[in-house]
C-alpha cells in the first residue's frame, strides 16, 4: 500500500514538472506603445525597449504604432534599430482609427512582420525640408529633389530587405499616397489584417523573419502578453518633445520670469516661470525650431516690460502682441504638420498670454500712478490753514501739525493754502484763492 501511494505521488511530482516546464516555455512577446508624434525621446524609448526584450528573454517585440510623423532623423533612428535586432520586431497599427503617416510609414516598413487593424490607414509619406517653401527658386528646388530622392531610395531599400512592395513604398514617398489597412495587405506593403493582438499572435504562428543574425522562426502558441509602459522619465521627455507642449511651457516661463521682474519678490512666479523655461528648451532642443521665432518672443516679452517703465498710451504693448504673434508663427521652422503648432493651440495660448501682460502692465502702471498715503508724496496737493503770516516765511497746520512755510506771494494769516513742494522740514505753499 505504502509503494502504491509512494509511486502516485512520484508521478504526481513528475507530471507537475512538466506542466511547470511547459508554463515556463511559453514564449513572451513585450507589447510597447508608441503613440504621437516621433521625435528623439521616441527613438530613444524603442532602443531601450528593444534591449529590454532581449534582456527578459521575449519572443519578439511587439509595436503598437499610431504616428502622423515627425522627425526624419528620430524615425532613421528607429528603422535602425528594428532592421539590427537581435529579436522579432513586430509593428501593429492599432487600433482601429489609427494611422501610420509620414515616418510612420518607414517604421512599418522596417518591421519583421507589419500588421494592422481594420479602419487604419499608411502612407503620406512625401519628406519635407526644413526652410524650403517650394517656389523659393532653382537652389531650393534642386534641394527639395535630393531630399525626395533619397527618400524614395530610402523607402524602397527597407522594402526590398523585409520582401514588400518597393514601388508602393517609392509612390507614399514621391505622391504621398495613403492606402487602407485591406489595400495595403493586397499590395504586399504589410503582411497581415488582425482585429486585435490576441488574432496577430495567432496568425503569425510558425511564421519564419529574418533577423540581423539570420532566420527565426516565431512560436506564438499560448503566448504570454508583457505590456510594458513608458516610464514617468520617458513619458515626460516624450510629451515635453511635443511641439504644442513646447511652447506652451515657453509661454508659461516667459510669463513667470515677466511676473517676477515687474513685481519683485513674489518669488513662486520666477520659480514655475524658470523650470517652465528649462522644460522648454529641452524639448525645442528634439525639434526643428527656428531661433527667430524665439528672439520675436522674447523681444515681445521686452516690449511689455518696457511698457511699464515708458508710457508710451499702449504702442509697446501693441508692438509686443505682434511681436508675440509672429514669433509662434515662425517658431517651428518645419511644413511638416506633425511637428507645427496647432492652431487650437496657437490661437488661445497668445489670446491668454497677451491678455496676461497686458492685466500685469494695468496693474502695475496703475500703482504707480495711484496717490501715496504716506511720506512727503502724501502732502503735495493737501490743504492747510495758515498759522503765522507768510511774508516769504511763515507758518501752517497740517495733518495735526505746525509746519513752516514759504510762499513766492504773501499770505495772510487764516488763510487757505495748497502744498505745492516739500523740502525737507519745510513746505513750499500757495494760496488758494476764492
Amino acid at each position: 500500500m505504502l509503494k502504491k501511494i509512494k509511486y502516485a505521488l512520484i508521478t504526481v511530482f513528475i507530471f507537475a514538472g512538466v506542466f511547470v516546464g511547459a508554463q515556463e516555455k511559453n514564449p513572451v512577446f513585450n507589447i510597447i506603445t508608441v503613440d504621437g508624434v516621433i521625435t528623439s525621446p521616441t527613438a530613444k524609448y524603442v532602443t531601450e525597449s528593444i534591449e529590454q526584450a532581449q534582456k527578459d528573454k521575449a519572443e519578439g517585440l511587439i509595436i503598437l504604432l499610431d504616428t502622423p510623423g515627425g522627425m526624419d532623423t528620430a524615425m532613421r533612428d528607429i528603422a535602425k534599430s528594428i532592421l539590427n535586432a537581435p529579436l522579432p520586431v513586430i509593428v501593429f497599427v492599432s487600433p482601429s482609427g489609427a494611422r501610420a503617416a509620414s515616418a510612420g510609414v518607414i517604421i512599418t516598413q522596417a518591421a519583421h512582420i507589419a500588421a494592422m487593424a481594420p479602419g487604419t490607414n499608411i502612407g503620406a509619406a512625401h519628406p519635407v525640408s526644413i526652410g524650403l517653401g517650394g517656389s523659393a527658386g532653382d537652389k531650393d528646388k534642386t534641394m527639395s529633389e535630393k531630399i525626395e530622392n533619397d527618400a524614395a531610395a530610402y523607402a524602397r531599400s527597407i522594402a526590398k530587405v523585409r520582401g514588400r512592395s518597393e514601388e508602393w513604398a517609392e509612390k507614399a514617398v514621391r505622391k504621398s499616397e495613403s492606402i487602407t489597412a485591406e489595400e495595403a495587405l493586397k499590395l504586399n506593403v504589410i503582411d497581415f489584417v488582425a482585429p486585435n493582438v490576441e488574432k496577430l499572435l495567432v496568425a503569425i504562428d510558425q511564421k519564419e523573419v529574418n533577423l540581423a543574425s539570420g532566420k527565426k522562426k516565431l512560436f506564438t502558441k499560448n503566448a504570454v502578453i508583457n505590456n510594458k509602459k513608458m516610464g514617468t522619465r520617458q513619458g515626460v521627455l516624450s510629451a515635453i518633445s511635443d511641439p504644442n507642449i513646447s511652447y506652451i511651457l515657453l509661454l508659461i516661463g516667459l510669463a513667470g520670469l515677466y511676473f517676477e521682474l515687474s513685481t519683485p519678490g513674489a518669488i513662486l512666479p520666477g520659480v514655475i516661470g524658470g523650470i517652465s523655461l528649462l522644460l522648454a528648451f529641452f524639448g525645442l532642443s528634439t525639434l526643428p525650431v527656428n531661433y527667430t521665432g524665439i528672439l520675436m518672443i522674447i523681444f515681445g516679452v521686452i516690449l511689455f516690460i518696457a511698457e511699464i517703465k515708458v508710457m508710451s498710451h499702449g504702442m509697446l504693448t501693441i508692438g509686443g502682441i505682434i511681436s508675440l504673434i509672429m514669433g509662434s508663427l515662425l517658431l517651428f521652422d518645419t511644413p511638416e504638420p506633425a511637428l507645427r503648432l496647432s492652431l487650437q493651440v496657437l490661437v488661445p495660448a497668445i489670446v491668454v498670454a497677451s491678455g496676461f501682460f497686458i492685466v500685469v502692465i494695468w496693474l502695475a502702471i496703475k500703482a504707480q500712478l495711484r496717490k501715496h498715503s504716506t511720506g512727503a508724496e502724501a502732502m503735495i496737493g493737501s490743504e492747510a490753514e495758515v498759522m503765522k503770516d507768510i511774508d516769504n516765511e511763515g507758518e501752517v497746520f497740517l495733518m495735526g501739525e505746525y509746519w513752516r512755510a514759504t510762499s513766492k506771494e504773501p499770505v495772510k494769516k487764516g488763510a487757505k493754502v495748497r502744498i505745492i513742494k516739500v523740502e525737507g522740514l519745510n513746505l513750499i505753499v500757495e494760496e488758494i484763492k476764492k
